[in-house]
């Protein structure tokens, strides 16, 4: 008996051991017209092994790619497109930049740290003020989103404070929104979210017309 791992290993296993044979005959083919007629064929049997390719932008070429890097780059055939570079299959892709910027509270998120810095730049005002209450408050909702029983008011305004470097400081007669209000806000939602995923997940089927 013949083991897998004492055969050939596939170059691109998604279409199998039988497409890596017919490559490896086409390559040993004389004539070049019959070498490329044969190459043709076999690509027509690759797109119908690997139908999701078709989805991809320019997939005959993606088709033809995969038939050079088969046949080890040896096939020399008068295809539609040139085998691809040997030196872009090997290149090392260029190391993505990650933000180095570090989140001081992690439970407010990266989005809001943005905002408070386009608050600070706003001028003094009726306007900015209204900006840092609505910015207190999604801290508020955010924490307790995270601590679920009940949160300082103060601590609030003091992370604030901190996070905007002391530039954004709320007015003394701003109240933020309750406690026991913002939770009671975010049970109903849970409350509507769960309901809306029993609902479609409950959903009757119809099969036909009913007979009478």
């Amino acid at each position: 008996m013949e083991y897998n791992s004492q055969r050939e290993k596939l170059i691109i296993p998604e279409y199998g051991r039988n497409i890596q044979k017919m490559i490896d005959h086409a390559i040993t083919i004389e004539e070049k017209d019959k070498r490329t007629r044969a190459t043709f064929a076999i690509v027509g049997i690759m797109s119908q092994i690997n139908p999701g390719i078709k989805d991809s932008v320019d997939y005959q070429r993606t088709l033809w790619d995969h038939m050079y890097i088969i046949s080890r780059f040896q096939l020399d055939v008068d295809g539609p497109f040139s085998p691809p570079s040997q030196e872009q299959l090997t290149m090392k892709p260029e190391n993505v930049e990650y933000s180095n910027g570090r989140i001081k509270y992690r439970h407010y998120g990266k989005n809001i740290e943005g905002i408070i810095n386009k608050a600070i730049e706003f001028e003094d005002g009726p306007e900015k003020e209204a900006l840092i209450h609505v910015i207190a408050n999604h801290l508020k909702k955010s924490y307790l989103n995270w601590n679920r029983d009940s949160v300082d008011d103060e601590i609030i305004i003091r992370q604030l404070v901190e996070m905007s470097n002391g530039k954004l400081h709320l007015s003394e007669d701003a109240k933020l929104a309750a406690t026991s209000d913002i939770l009671a806000r975010n049970k109903v939602k849970k409350k509507k979210f769960q309901q809306r995923g029993k609902d479609s997940g409950h959903k009757k089927k119809s099969y036909g017309p009913k007979s009478y």
